[in-house]
């Protein structure tokens, strides 16, 4: 998305005047540019974002302009926001070809009629945002055609004034770009399958060493059963061997996208280190990776297979800038420059940055004006699209893109983030002014029953010893026909954790469903390691909590803390009956 400026920037802008005074218009100066589609090949500098017309009208219909409205391939619309609803007051006959409305089907009726089921909230609440504030703007939306079909719209909408400065109307262009979509989805598959090819030949020999690890300890810890101390820390190399060989693999999961994706809150510092071997692969033997992280960085919300794959592709980039070699470096700092904030439109307060800084070829002005540009790239065989999609991915984070270039010096590339809200537990300590606190489920909740399913028995006899650990009360079954004659037996439980796919006829999705006839309000908490992957039929609603294999039990228990809070007012399970 991108948007104009608002009226005080536009008046200050130089304005075109037309038809002899008739008409003016503010010029776009490139402010309505962004990660959006936009049909000029360049950025827009002369067209008009906001336009005063002197003859407000729509009756002049017999003039040569009126008449290329009409002849014109693009799309229109004029809406009228001094009448209820802002409905449509205009549309050439463009807009009815791509549509396949009517003109009596879409007069006096408001845009929203084109919106559907999979349409962004979020875009349209930047629309709107946009539209309150008498702005251009330009997104690309998913709109539905009249006999139901989607399609990507590439709108561009803006403002038009009288002579005094009231709003009259909002004029729109469209344009169909679901080729455009479709291609960009297949070139970023193609990058992520690129950047796949390039860590995997590190990896095999990775996962074979961790495998030596983890099958030699188990072995000696065979051998020292007389020696506790020395079994547990046999034990223990395996298990951690074991957590990085998960890792690994969750990683090359991550990049085929087969696991189901999530903002959550995380901490920069840990998302570099953590990733840092991935990175030092994909730089190779001549670029030496350097970390310069701040102590106590804050947290923020971020999907973190985005930000890997966003740090990813800028490394490429950076790599890419040093045929003979170099240093790069990744540094995190804070920013709370009020003016340099409110330059890249971002609410005053402490900011999260994550930097790259590369000692390679460097990038003209005029370059890096374009490098976030979808397609644009100076690499030859490139896709372009490296840059545009860590562009939109900070842009859709709520944050900003900063690029400093220097011809023979090198690139630093900016990533910059609002901070992650304080979690009940920051809250909390803050209170408590350092006291220590018991947080266990016992503390907080009470004992709860919780039921748990899986057909693999070692993950099954996992997660049950964790939570009897942690205090709950624990029934497992290892289908959901077992799962429901365990409720018939012994009553209400406070919480379901349960595998969806398994053998059977019931997976869990069909479990909760059951469940939740029973107790509609009782928490449900979905696993399974392919998300994305499932058939629709398999795939649980909004009203689940969903966690991805494997997962960590420290997760898992706050999964589960999380979801008992909020029924903190409700009894517990007061039909469990006690065998015996």
């Amino acid at each position: 998305m991108a948007t104009g400026g608002s009226k005080e920037e536009r008046d200050k802008l130089p304005r075109d005047e037309e038809g002899g005074g008739q008409i003016h218009g503010t010029p776009a100066s490139g402010q309505v540019e962004g990660n959006s589609y936009h049909p000029l090949g360049e950025p827009g500098i002369r067209h008009w974002q906001a336009s005063q017309v002197s003859r407000p009208g729509l009756d002049e219909r017999g003039n040569v302009f009126f008449a290329a409205i009409e002849m014109t391939r693009m799309p229109m619309t004029l809406t009228d926001p001094n009448q209820p609803d802002n409905p449509i007051v205009f549309v050439n006959r463009a807009f009815l070809d791509l549509t396949l409305y009517r003109e009596e089907e879409v007069l006096g009726r408001n845009c929203r009629l084109l919106q559907g089921e999979e349409t962004d909230p979020a875009t349209v609440a930047e629309l709107r945002a946009a539209v309150a504030e008498q702005r251009a703007v330009a997104v690309d939306i998913l709109n539905y055609k009249a006999d139901g079909r989607p399609f990507w719209n590439g709108l561009f909408t803006g403002p038009v004034f009288d002579a005094e400065g009231k709003l009259l109307y909002w004029f729109a262009s469209q344009m169909d770009i679901t080729r455009r979509r479709v291609s960009e989805q297949s070139c970023l598959q193609a990058q992520k399958m690129e950047a796949i090819g390039q860590l995997t030949a590190g990896l095999a020999h990775d996962f074979n060493n961790l495998l030596q690890v983890v099958a030699g300890n188990l072995e000696v810890a065979a051998t020292t059963v007389h020696d506790p101390q020395a079994t547990l820390e046999s034990i223990e190399r395996a298990r951690l061997a074991g957590e990085k060989a998960g890792k690994l693999t969750q990683q090359l999961l991550t990049f085929a996208r087969k696991q189901r994706l999530e903002p959550k809150r995380l901490n920069l510092n840990s998302l570099v280190v953590e990733f840092s071997d991935m990175l030092v692969r994909t730089l190779g033997d001549k670029v030496d990776l350097h970390l310069d992280l701040k102590p106590g960085l804050p947290a923020c919300t971020l999907d973190a297979t985005h930000m890997e794959m966003a740090l990813l592709n800028v490394l490429i980039n950076a790599r890419d800038a040093m045929p003979d070699g170099g240093r790069v470096t990744i540094a995190t700092s804070t920013m709370a420059d009020s003016e340099r904030l409110e330059r890249h439109g971002l609410a005053p307060g402490t900011h999260v940055v994550i930097c790259v800084i590369d000692q390679g070829q460097g990038m003209p002005p005029e370059v890096a004006q374009r490098a976030t540009e979808p397609f644009f790239t100076t690499k030859g065989p490139g896709t372009g699209l490296g840059l545009a999609m860590v562009h939109g991915f900070v842009q859709q984070s709520h944050g900003s893109l900063e690029i400093d270039s220097v011809p023979g010096t090198g690139t630093t590339i900016r990533m910059i983030f609002p901070l992650a809200r304080q979690s009940g537990l920051e809250i909390m300590a803050e209170r408590l002014g350092g006291q220590h606190a018991s947080w266990t489920p016992a503390a907080i909740l009470g004992r709860r029953t919780i039921l748990v399913v899986d057909d693999s028995h070692d993950v099954r006899e996992l997660a049950e010893h964790h939570l009897r650990e942690l205090g709950y009360r624990v029934l497992a079954a290892q289908s959901g026909e077992e799962a429901m004659e365990l409720i018939e037996r012994y009553g209400d439980i406070d919480l379901l954790f349960s595998d969806i796919i398994m053998p059977g006829g019931m997976n869990g999705v069909r479990l909760a469903e059951l469940v939740r006839q029973r107790q509609p309000d009782v928490p449900v908490i979905l696993a399974t390691g392919y998300m994305n992957e499932l058939p629709v039929a398999a795939r649980p609603g909004p009203g689940y909590t969903t966690m991805a294999k494997p997962y960590r039990l420290a997760d898992l228990a706050e999964r589960i803390r999380l979801a008992l809070a909020s029924e903190t007012g409700k009894r517990s399970a007061s039909g469990f009956q006690h065998e015996g």
